[in-house]
C-alpha cells in the first residue's frame, strides 16, 4: 500500500510540474507594445475612432458644456517633455519616442523597416488627401504630428485641472495623434471644431469622432459653439 501511495504522489507531482511548465511557457504578447515596435506591414494603418455616428453623438451629448477657461499658465511644458516615451498612454514605455511611434504607424514604405527612428517614408495625408514624401533632416517638418484635440484647446476645456502625469498622457496618446501635412497642421493651431475642420471633407466625420473620444477619455468639456459644430457634423455621418 505504501508503495502505491508513493507512486501516486510521484505521478501527481509530475503532472503538476508539467502543467506549470506548459502554462509558463505559453507565449504572451507584450503588455505595452508601441507603434515603434511594429513591423513595416503595420505602417500606414491610420486609426479609426471607436465611436462612430450615433455612438459619437451619444457620447457628445454627455460631455459637459461650459465656457472656455483661461489660457493663463498654459505652455507646452505643462504637458511634459515633447514626445517623451515616459508616459502611461497606449504605447508608452516602449523605448521609442512618441513622434517616431506615430510616424511609423501612419507612414508607408518606411525605412528602416524596424526600430524606432524613421529615416524616410510616404504619408497619405488624411487632412488634405495629398501624398507627401518624408525624409528626416532639415525639411522633415513637411510632416508634423497633430494633436486631434489641440493642447491649447485641451487646456481651456479642463486639462489645466488634470494631474501633470495625466496631461502628459494626453499629449502622447496615439488616439489623439495623427501624422499630417505640416502647413495644414500649423494653420489649424489650437482651433476647435467650430473654427477648423480638415480640408478633406471625407475625413471630417472621423476627425470629430476622434475628438469626442479623446474628450471623453480625459474628462474634458466642450464649449457651446464646439458642441453645436460637432453635433451638426455627426448627424450627417
Amino acid at each position: 500500500m505504501r508503495a502505491v501511495v508513493m507512486v501516486s504522489a510521484v505521478v501527481l507531482a509530475a503532472a503538476v510540474l508539467s502543467g506549470c511548465k506548459s502554462t509558463s511557457s505559453a507565449p504572451n504578447a507584450p503588455a505595452n507594445v508601441g507603434a515603434g515596435q511594429q513591423t513595416s506591414a503595420a505602417s500606414g494603418a491610420t486609426p479609426q475612432s471607436p465611436l462612430t455616428g450615433s455612438a459619437a453623438l451619444q457620447v457628445l451629448s454627455q460631455l459637459p458644456i461650459k465656457a472656455a477657461g483661461s489660457m493663463n499658465g498654459y505652455s507646452r511644458d505643462q504637458f511634459g517633455s515633447a514626445w517623451t516615451d515616459d508616459n502611461n498612454a497606449p504605447g508608452g514605455h516602449n523605448k521609442c519616442d512618441t513622434r517616431d511611434d506615430i510616424l511609423r504607424r501612419d507612414l508607408v514604405d518606411v525605412k528602416p523597416a524596424t526600430g524606432c527612428q524613421i529615416e524616410s517614408g510616404t504619408l497619405h495625408d488624411v487632412y488634405t488627401g495629398k501624398s507627401i514624401d518624408f525624409v528626416r533632416g532639415p525639411k522633415s517638418s513637411v510632416v508634423q504630428i497633430d494633436h486631434m484635440v489641440p493642447l491649447g484647446n485641451a487646456w481651456i476645456t479642463g486639462a489645466q485641472g488634470l494631474a501633470a502625469d495625466k496631461r502628459k498622457d494626453l499629449a502622447n496618446d496615439p488616439r489623439n495623434l495623427e501624422a499630417v501635412d505640416g502647413p495644414t497642421n500649423e494653420a489649424k493651431g489650437d482651433s476647435d471644431a467650430a473654427a477648423w475642420l480638415p480640408p478633406q471633407q471625407s475625413y471630417r466625420c472621423t476627425y470629430v469622432e476622434r475628438q469626442v473620444n479623446v474628450k471623453q477619455i480625459y474628462g474634458l468639456w466642450v464649449t457651446q459653439a464646439e458642441h453645436d459644430a460637432m453635433a451638426n457634423l455627426l448627424k450627417s455621418c
